[in-house]
């Protein structure tokens, strides 16, 4: 970890050395990992202190991490995580609270707290994170920071902890769009569906209307940068049923996996779990049979439903949280209701599968409010494209 970390970003464990290419299309970046992904070296402790236990040192680099090295970029350290990366507030238990960078009294959000902070507080250019339910997206929301869910599956994460592998997505933040997309010429390569020059810009009146007003308010002008560019969009529905249905079906599925992945280690070992988090872990342990059928089922139609809506060629212009982050002073009680409101808009990328980019365009109160861009399965690098395009 870094000899100075105001931020409380970094996991304080031992340096050891990580070798990096001397050259490389990243060799002036540095970047931290979040302590999901085995560096060789290091243990890995998924925000637990159980995990970090049974973890011993890793003599494996997770190959997305390898990748970065060998295009030269410079490890930092290891990035504190929500415990088991099952929450979306950026304040660990057992290992606090890392400051956001961009509003040093509000919340980081999570799980992805340390990435994001260290990014927000300057102390590396860009991290990897994680998103299972918004883990990169809320982050790089409050944080005012690029942000991508990628396409389930486009990024490895071999030699990374799992917490629901349907849903789990390997993403990144940056600063600058510029740093952020020489990341995604490494880890993305070539779009597998490519968007196309011009394309169809939606505008999900649904979703717009799960933001609070002021922050759709504030969204406004962003929104509006956007079709300067991108041409004017289109209202339309997304939501498949309705946002209640999308959320427990979402919920089903992430919480059914949860439990297969962590349920077996917190039976045996009885570890005291944060709040909240014991709380989901309690509530995923009675999701049962039906529940998970549907679930599943439900996800498959979403699928399709969004797929016919955005073809080859469309892509939804929407926020990317509901509001700017809370204060770090919020309730427990405050914080799961802002994030329940928060998983109906993050849901419909985890249910599809498709690539959601953050972009930090806006304010609200002094504090960073982001814009989202979500497109068809396999157009990630497309839509960062469409980011330069709009952030130039």
């Amino acid at each position: 970890m870094p000899l100075h970390d105001p931020a409380h970003a970094f996991v304080p464990y031992p340096d050891a050395p990580v070798p990096h290419a001397p050259t490389g299309p990243l060799a002036d970046l540095s970047f931290a990992a979040k302590d999901l992904f085995d560096v060789a070296g290091y243990p890995t402790g998924g925000g637990s202190p159980i995990v970090l236990a049974m973890s011993g040192i890793k003599t494996r680099t997770a190959p997305t991490v390898q990748k970065l090295l060998d295009a030269g970029a410079r490890f930092a350290g290891k990035t504190v995580t929500d415990e088991l990366a099952f929450s979306m507030n950026g304040n660990n238990a057992h290992f606090g609270a890392p400051i956001n960078g961009a509003a040093k009294d509000r919340i980081t959000g999570g799980s992805s707290s340390g990435s994001a902070s260290a990014v927000s507080s300057g102390l590396c250019d860009f991290a990897l994170g994680t998103d299972t339910g918004g883990s990169v997206r809320a982050p790089a929301n409050h944080c005012g920071l690029y942000g991508l869910r990628p396409t389930h599956g486009r990024v490895s994460l071999e030699g990374a902890l799992d917490l629901a592998p349907s849903l789990d997505t390997c993403g990144w933040f940056a600063r600058d769009i510029g740093t952020f997309a020489r990341v995604a010429d490494v880890l993305l390569g070539a779009d597998t569906a490519a968007l196309p020059a011009r394309v169809r810009l939606l505008r999900p009146e649904d979703v717009w209307s799960l933001a609070v007003p002021a922050a759709a308010d504030a969204l406004a002008d962003a929104a509006a940068r956007v079709q300067r560019v991108l041409g004017d969009a289109t209202g339309i529905e997304v939501a498949l049923d309705s946002f209640d249905a999308m959320y427990w079906n979402f919920r089903y599925v992430q919480a059914h996996e949860a439990w297969l992945t962590d349920g077996p280690l917190i039976e045996r070992y009885a570890p005291p779990l944060g709040p909240g988090v014991a709380e989901r872990f309690a509530w995923s342990r009675g999701v049962n049979d039906a529940q998970i059928v549907a679930g599943r089922a439900f996800r498959t139609a979403f699928r399709s439903h969004l797929a016919k809506l955005l073809g080859s060629d469309g892509v939804l212009l929407m926020p990317t949280m509901p509001d700017i982050a809370p204060l770090r002073s919020e309730g427990e009680a405050g914080l799961e209701d802002y994030r329940n409101r928060a998983i109906q808009m993050l849901c419909i990328a985890g249910l599809a599968g498709f690539p959601q980019l953050s972009m930090p365009l806006a304010q609200r109160h002094g504090a960073p409010l982001g814009i989202s861009l979500l497109g068809p399965a396999g157009s990630d690098r497309s839509l960062i494209a469409l980011a330069q395009a709009i952030a130039s």
